[in-house]
């Protein structure tokens, strides 16, 4: 083996659009060399979030480790900061075990607080996301974002106007601090010195990347995913504006249960929707030169990143 340890990752980074393939390619890597996976996936840390979360099932975890899955009850919100902190620790402790890090995921919010820092932000209160939950529901998340547009020109610019996650955090921020989010965030930098290797799964074809996110969900459908939102329904703390249920495909299945939709439409709007959320994340990810892109849908496409790594970490 090679001693490449002066400039070999401490950690790998891979995102990719929804459906593109991100944990197959992980856990390609895993057949050749010692990792555990940390997920980056604001749904899959939700408890009773499994089947549109597309989380690995039980084998594949008991192969392979896997964090920050499971780690949050869905009346709860989770934040961007606590993944941070949260996998910084993971990274701790992986790497002592002997183990390489490889954070896995599409929820490019984590991922870019990781590398670029978290703003020292005062805490918000529940009750003012709360009101921003109701107030969307009553105007729509373009109608917030055009309030955004109003008093954070700069966040907005970055904001698409349904993504409501962003929306919110940057509109309970002004609220809370009385100072744009984009303020908060000058003179962010990361909270690690870590040597990371950052991949981005970018599949060149979309109506393919359609076609895959499409028979992705009449999967999920098959497998039961009606069922395991109507559980959650049965929650009784649980309710629509939940942070929890802004995951795609559970807030449309929740509408189906609620009456207010045929599932043959919940289905389609779901799938809209994701086609939607794949958009913003290769938004996110082409804003960032620091990623490396490769084509999963290319032949040989896992073949040749895992020797890639391997090269990287001193293995060749």
């Amino acid at each position: 083996m090679g001693d490449n340890s002066r400039s070999a990752p401490e950690a790998i980074l891979l995102c990719g659009p929804t459906a593109s393939g991100k944990s197959d390619f992980a856990l390609a890597l895993a057949e050749r060399w010692p990792i555990e996976i940390i997920s980056v996936d604001s749904a899959q840390v939700y408890r009773g979030f499994n089947i549109g979360a597309a989380k690995p099932d039980g084998a594949t975890q008991a192969a392979v480790p896997h964090h920050l899955i499971d780690i949050r009850d869905p009346q709860i919100s989770y934040s961007a900061g606590e993944f941070v902190t949260d996998a910084l620790q993971a990274i701790k402790e992986i790497r002592a075990r002997g183990r390489l890090p490889v954070l896995v995921g599409g929820t490019m919010f984590y991922f870019n607080a990781l590398v670029r820092g978290i703003a020292a932000i005062p805490q918000v209160k529940q009750e003012l996301r709360l009101a921003i939950d109701l107030q969307a529901i009553a105007l729509g998340w373009p109608a917030l974002h055009a309030q955004l547009m109003q008093v954070d020109p700069i966040a907005a610019a970055r904001i698409h106007s349904n993504d409501a996650q962003r929306i919110q955090r940057a509109l309970e921020v002004y609220q809370s601090t009385g100072r744009p989010l984009s303020y908060w965030q000058r003179g962010t930098s990361p909270a690690h010195r870590l040597r990371l290797s950052r991949w981005a799964l970018m599949p060149l074809q979309r109506e393919l990347l359609h076609a895959r996110i499409a028979l992705r969900f009449k999967i999920m459908l098959e497998q039961g995913l009606v069922a395991e939102v109507q559980r959650l329904r049965e929650l009784p703390s649980l309710s629509a504006t939940a942070a929890s249920l802004r995951a795609v495909g559970y807030r449309q299945i929740w509408a189906h249960l609620e009456g207010e939709t045929s599932l043959e439409l919940a289905s389609e709007r779901a799938i809209a929707a994701t086609r939607q959320l794949a958009k913003r994340q290769v938004t996110w990810i082409n804003a960032d030169p620091e990623w490396r892109h490769m084509d999963p849908l290319e032949s040989e496409a896992r073949t040749k990143w895992v020797n890639t790594l391997l090269e990287e970490l001193g293995a060749c």
